[in-house]
């Protein structure tokens, strides 16, 4: 069976079809990496300049003059340190308490089937249709007061852990990866005696490192770059996680040294993308293939 493609084998075959290819092909794929990386490359030698230099018109594409203090200056005047580890606490806890309760609701929709499991899920899935700003005030009424036990989370990181775990999207893509498992596999080791906790933990676990890395890369980020929640949840501002603590702060502050923090504050996320990229791929595609 063959495959319509936009250009036909013909017109590759011939050079002059095939150079005109190569050149569209070429000129959109530098146009897109220009449109992502121009606005990061923008970032990262504004924080070199000198503050009159960011401000005139035309601007320059290349620092005139190399100025890398306003990094330390960004450090030290912002408090990068204690609000660059406020969010590393807030990320790490979110992503652990979603990891947890995301793979355990996931595996049992998959695989356990309960009762009205399909029910179940269908409503999680609609909460994708609510607008997240329309669950601002709910969720802020219920950590100002968590019901039963009547106790305020406001200005402590269960505030940010706890709603994470309610993320539908996570959920779907995992219990989507846990139906493609082989059957065989999860049978020969419930015939080995494996009960249900250790076919998770010892068999499904390991076969979808894949989807957990694309998961823990989406919590990560998700908490890493909020902004109205914490905001509305951290009134202290020594608890604040950086995404607040850049707006909070930025008052009286050069510009040059809020765009080195902008850079600081970048850099974890996109280092984590880097090291992790493959296994962010891996897990992409992995949906898309059975077996």
């Amino acid at each position: 069976m063959s495959t319509r493609t936009l250009v036909s084998p013909a017109v590759l075959a011939h050079p002059r079809g095939k150079a005109v290819y190569w050149t569209v092909f070429t000129g959109v794929v530098l146009l897109f990496a220009l449109a992502f990386l121009f606005p990061v490359y923008w970032m990262a030698t504004g924080a070199m300049k000198s503050p009159d230099e960011v401000a005139q018109t035309p601007p320059t594409l290349l620092p005139k003059r190399w100025h890398l203090d306003g990094f330390t200056d960004a450090w030290d005047l912002m408090q990068l340190p204690q609000h660059l580890w406020n969010t590393v606490v807030q990320a790490a806890g979110a992503w652990a308490f979603q990891l947890v309760f995301c793979t355990a609701a996931a595996y049992a929709l998959s695989k356990l089937r309960p009762a009205f499991g399909n029910v179940v899920l269908g409503g999680i899935l609609a909460t994708l249709m609510v607008p997240a700003q329309a669950l601002v005030v709910p969720k802020y009424l219920t950590v100002a007061d968590l019901p039963l036990i009547h106790t305020s989370l406001l200005n402590d990181p269960f505030a940010i852990w706890l709603p994470a775990v309610a993320n539908a999207f996570n959920l779907y893509l995992l219990k989507r990866f846990f139906d493609q498992l082989p059957r065989d596999v999860l049978e020969a080791a419930e015939i080995d005696g494996a009960g249900r906790l250790r076919i998770l933990w010892s068999v499904v676990l390991p076969m979808s490192r894949p989807v957990l890395g694309v998961v823990s890369i989406f919590a990560l980020v998700a908490v890493w770059q909020d902004f109205l929640w914490p905001l509305m949840v951290f009134s202290d501002t020594d608890k604040q996680p950086i995404s607040v603590a850049l707006v909070q702060l930025s008052q009286n502050i050069q510009l040059t040294v809020l765009v080195a923090a902008m850079v600081i504050a970048s850099i974890p996320m996109v280092a984590l993308f880097l090291v992790f990229q493959r296994h962010i791929i891996a897990g992409i595609s992995a949906g898309s293939t059975k077996g």
